[in-house]
């Protein structure tokens, strides 16, 4: 496990999930909302298998052109069946219908992020290196198959994984998407759990509608703290 410089432990990785044609609109409301607190760089995690049009490849564009980094995140970031006991808890407590990989086959996860990664190119946009599988569920794909994938970083729910080196990097994650009670106690206390003292950058996890939910401002006093902003690309490697 790798450790961090006190220069870095005071660092975050701010990303935006969940980047789609309908979203959107709140993604963009999101940038000018870090932009007047000089955030930057920012990851968008678009999802490639919603309906794209050309004027939205052209904002991802012009984004990508900005700095902004893209990661691939997920195919349709819908789950198709849920078919296991573990999936069926997972939906209920964490990801309702999101968790894409978790009642598929090594073999059909490994063909989403093969396709994931080909949709970039195809598009016109600079490929990723970073896959965040939706609601952070990676699946059963081996890590021996996701070395054999076209991209090279994984992030999960407790850290970034290193395909082609083989290591794990442990990093603490915060979210605010609490669009219930429930998530919003539980966020309250993973969030406050998380942001004690860890020799690893802090990843901050905003969802498009985080803007608007009941911890809008946890996440404004968040970001305040932070005078140091990493990309996935400066996580040592």
């Amino acid at each position: 496990m790798k450790k961090y410089s006190s220069r870095e432990e005071r660092a975050a990785i701010v990303s935006i999930h969940d980047v789609m044609p309908e979203t959107l609109p709140r993604v963009m409301e999101i940038i000018r909302f870090l932009e007047k607190r000089a955030v930057f760089p920012v990851t968008l995690l678009v999802v490639p298998g919603r309906p794209w049009l050309a004027k939205h490849i052209s904002e991802l564009k012009s984004l990508q052109d900005s700095g902004y980094e893209m990661a691939g995140h997920g195919w349709q970031h819908a789950a198709k069946t849920v078919s296991s006991k573990w999936h069926r808890l997972h939906s209920v407590l964490i990801s309702r219908n999101e968790a894409e990989h978790l009642s598929l086959f090594p073999l059909e996860i490994a063909d989403i992020i093969a396709a994931c990664h080909g949709w970039f190119e195809t598009v016109g946009l600079d490929a990723p290196s970073l896959y965040v599988p939706p609601a952070w569920a990676l699946g059963s794909v081996p890590k021996k198959t996701l070395k054999t994938l076209p991209f090279r970083l994984y992030e999960t729910q407790t850290g970034v994984f290193d395909a082609f080196s083989g290591v794990f990097y442990r990093m603490p994650v915060t979210g605010y998407m609490a669009d219930t009670p429930f998530r919003t106690k539980a966020l309250k206390i993973t969030n406050l759990l998380n942001r004690l003292p860890f020799f690893a950058p802090l990843r901050l996890a905003i969802h498009p509608d985080d803007l608007y939910l009941g911890l809008y401002r946890d996440l404004k006093a968040h970001l305040d703290k932070y005078r140091f902003f990493l990309s996935y690309s400066d996580i040592p490697i």
